[in-house]
């Protein structure tokens, strides 16, 4: 049996990766997934605190992190991402550089 239990997957592109941030996003906040747009920020437009952006980093980490081995976001990047397109293209370049 292998030791790396990830699913292989295809490569995600920007619009997967915006896909999966909406939901992630939506359940934590429980808010409609039409407001999770790559022009909203976290805590002004959809009124995300602390906690709500570490609990995306984790669901983030933990379902990437079954089609990419490893894929972490490094906590003091997180201060620098302040919109929803900000977190897609941090995930894209790190899916990037990972894969």
């Amino acid at each position: 049996m292998p030791a790396e239990t990830h699913v292989e997957r295809g490569p995600l592109d920007r619009d997967e990766v915006l896909r999966i941030l909406r939901e992630r996003l939506s359940e934590i906040l429980e808010i409609d997934e039409a407001r999770v747009v790559p022009e909203a920020r976290f805590t002004e437009d959809l009124e995300a605190d602390s906690l709500a952006l570490i609990e995306l980093v984790e669901a983030l980490e933990e379902e990437l992190g079954e089609r990419t081995v490893g894929f972490r976001i490094d906590d003091e990047d997180l201060a620098d991402l302040h919109t929803v397109g900000d977190a897609v293209d941090y995930v894209v370049a790190r899916l990037e550089v990972g894969g």
